[in-house]
């Protein structure tokens, strides 16, 4: 039996590209043969292993006497069944639980006091704790920009005319997607939920002895897993009611909704929905799980069109992006042509209500997703007086690695990279066996009641607040744009986002990111744009220097009218990580930044490259077989004409709102007035990668921010605080 695997960690099987630099071995403490090897293990489970055990966590707990830890073990050995690794584990007492595909990576319970021996095993890159996670024409349509000439003129009950994401799949991979709510209705009245499944049979979470493995395409093995996960049957779909919450937003349709119904129609009104579990009905998870259910989207992608991915949970996580297992498998996701959308987490102000930065969550905190912020539109439809939440984390990531000399070193990463709206959005209620969901029934006179409408079960609508309220949005608006041109990529749709998006006044860089979804700007974008980018990017035939722009195309002007208003747009996309570039031959040419398997940042770049199973009985590049994966310290990111902001934004300082800080806003208007004050990128023998805005530790404790050091709390409706009701509400729990 042969298995899906991702060297996350390390260099294996990766040939050498054409023109680039020589690679660079990422595997870390090989060798060692004792002692802890403190630069392998996450942060806070070296912390919490060394320190008195307080309390049961999921991952952490005393049976028998016997203190076990549940982690997961990230390998660069070239043995996909990572053999020597798996006897290792049994012998230390320990078990393994699920050998991914996604990852070439184990879910192992071990003896906590035989940890140093395994994380000093030669096959051990990196061991992270298996962390919980949580669930991170309407309103929606007309403050987005979904209603416009250049997306849907004319949207209402009755019907609509223009892009509503038909022939794009969207996975929504939460706590599962209700299939009769009159949201997910076609025009025949027929679900567009195609297909339910659930990743919590394994039940890692519970140091249960299941695993979860891929197999070859149409074998016995393959199909008897799709069987085991498949939900389609089940009736209580999504107990817990987030899925279908944030399924409605992205996708939802309110044509078949009674009169009395508001109008809840989301932006991508008539794409596929594919409902992936991996949440409980009691809103609870596992970084197990979230794998598990990305490498599940992973394989079908090709086979079941599924172009975009949206994960509106998130981990606390002190991992750096280059170690994190979850950002590993959203980043593979990317590499397979995904574009994969994350909300950022909803942390801005801690409970004494002061604001909080570097509190984005794990996988937002890796720069090959795009990772969305959220807004208080505050109940109206012009975008003139909207704010970024209060609740919405807050940049820059502070996930950080352990070098050899036992330092920790933050990665720093400009996030989020856009904010939606966020507060009291309206969406389809889950209703399933004669029950409620959880946070229906459990909130009813909070997201319910003050609606003041009539209750159906197929067409009950609840308010909820939070960042994953606003990544839907986001991902419902790739779906438009894949429409419009299939051709795009994941990281040139990141850009078009950005570079679109409206600058909020008032609001930095790490509060907002580029700005506000544009919905209108980022479709007409795509559609000045050819429509086999993508195509030939994966075959290695469009050259840096290519044109991009479709036959008798020009790239739109840099400004949209929405409910009345007009503005300019950003003008501005984050690249390497903390790197803020600008102008039109972004999208005029072809630059390197578009390949999605190519990810940039912290002075290496990453290539992650999918390898698929061909065969007989089965179509030919379609399923994933695995990953090669390969580091470059130096290559050619994009050609002549391509600006650098980043000498614009200024040195980090929260005091001097320069840097990180710097207002969105003040430098848009700058990219837009005063273009000779950028300075080209010198391509010559390549860029040499910087640390873009460097935000050093001491320079940030010196003026008194008050940083999360990777504390990053876990996204979704539960959280230390309660559930977020609306921007100054909160229910205690």
């Amino acid at each position: 039996m042969k298995h899906l695997v991702l060297a996350a960690q390390a260099i294996l099987l990766a040939a050498a590209l054409p023109g680039w630099a020589a690679a660079q071995d990422i595997s870390v403490g090989m060798g060692m043969s004792a002692g802890l090897s403190r630069h392998k293990l996450s942060d806070d489970l070296a912390q919490a292993v060394a320190s008195p055990l307080r309390g049961q966590q999921a991952w952490l707990r005393e049976q028998r006497g016997a203190r076990e830890v549940q982690v997961i073990i990230t390998s660069n050995s070239p043995d996909p069944e990572l053999q020597d690794l798996r006897r290792a584990i049994e012998r230390s007492g320990g078990r393994v639980l699920v050998r991914f595909g996604v990852l070439r990576a184990l879910t192992a319970q071990l003896p906590a006091a035989r940890l140093a021996e395994i994380s000093a095993h030669r096959d051990v890159a990196h061991v992270a704790p298996n962390r919980a996670t949580r669930s991170s024409n309407s309103v929606v349509e007309r403050i987005s920009g979904a209603i416009t000439p250049e997306v849907r003129p004319i949207s209402t009950k009755l019907g609509y005319v223009g892009l509503d994401g038909t022939g794009v799949g969207i996975a929504i991979v939460d706590s599962g997607v209700v299939d009769f709510h009159r949201s997910f209705w076609d025009a025949n009245n027929r679900s567009r939920v195609v297909k339910s499944v659930s990743m919590l049979t394994t039940a890692t979470g519970r140091f249960s002895s299941s695993g979860a493995t891929s197999y070859e395409p149409m074998s016995a093995g393959q199909r008897a897993y799709e069987q085991a996960v498949d939900r389609s049957a089940h009736p209580r779909k999504d107990g817990y009611g987030h899925g279908s919450f944030v399924a409605s937003l992205a996708a939802g349709f309110s044509r078949n909704a009674y009169a009395t119904t508001p109008d809840t129609t989301g932006v991508a009104p008539n794409a596929t929905i594919y409902g992936v579990k991996v949440v409980s009905d009691t809103g609870t998870g596992t970084v197990s799980d979230a794998i598990e259910g990305i490498e599940w989207v992973i394989y079908n992608a090709r086979a079941l069109n599924i172009k975009v991915m949206n994960l509106s949970i998130a981990a606390r996580s002190t991992d750096s992006w280059k170690v994190d297992p979850l950002c590993a498998a959203a980043r593979a996701a990317v590499a397979a042509g995904i574009t994969v959308v994350v909300s950022a987490g909803n942390y801005g102000y801690d409970s004494q209500g002061r604001e909080v930065y570097g509190t984005v969550g794990s996988p937002g905190h890796d720069p090959s997703v795009i990772t969305v912020g959220a807004t208080n539109f505050w109940g109206t439809e012009a975008r003139g007086d909207d704010t970024v939440a209060r609740f919405s984390s807050r940049g820059p990531t502070r996930g950080a690695f352990i070098d050899t000399q036992g330092r920790r070193v933050p990665d720093n990463l400009l996030k989020p990279d856009l904010v939606a709206a966020g507060n009291r959005v309206l969406g389809a209620v889950a209703f399933g066996d004669g029950a409620w969901n959880r946070i229906a029934s459990t909130y009813w006179n909070d997201v319910i009641s003050p609606l003041g409408v009539p209750v159906f079960g197929d067409d009950a609508v609840m308010q909820l607040s939070g960042t994953s309220m606003a990544a839907p949005l986001v991902a419902g608006t790739a779906a438009l744009m894949l429409q419009a041109n299939p051709g795009l990529t994941p990281p040139l749709i990141k850009a078009m986002l950005q570079y679109s998006a409206q600058p909020l006044p008032g609001a930095s860089l790490v509060q907002q990111g580029a700005g506000l979804l544009n919905v209108a700007g980022a479709v007409a974008l795509a559609k000045a744009l050819r429509t086999d980018i993508g195509p030939l990017v994966d075959q290695g035939l469009l050259p840096i220097g290519s044109n991009l722009l479709a036959p008798g195309k020009l790239l739109p002007a840099p400004s949209s009218s929405i409910g009345g208003s007009s503005f300019g747009w950003s003008r501005m996309v984050f690249a390497g990580g903390n790197q803020v570039l600008t102008g039109p031959a972004l999208f005029l040419k072809h630059q390197e930044i578009w390949n999605p398997r190519l990810t940039w940042a912290g002075g290496i770049v990453r290539a992650t490259s999918p390898d698929y199973w061909n065969g007989s009985s089965y179509p030919a590049w379609t399923y994933v077989k695995g990953f090669r994966v390969q580091d470059f310290s130096s290559f050619k990111p994009v050609g002549p004409g391509v600006q650098v902001a980043t000498a614009l934004a200024g040195g980090s300082s929260l005091l001097g709102r320069t840097g990180v800080f710097r207002p969105t806003a003040q430098l848009g208007s700058w990219l837009s007035s005063a273009p000779t004050l950028l300075g080209p990128l010198t391509i010559a023998q390549g860029l040499v990668m910087s640390e873009g805005l460097v935000m050093s530790e001491g320079l940030v404790m010196s003026e008194g921010l008050v940083m999360s050091e990777g504390l990053v709390m876990s996204e979704g409706l539960v959280m230390s605080e309660g559930l977020v009701m609306s921007e100054f509400r909160l229910l205690m729990e």
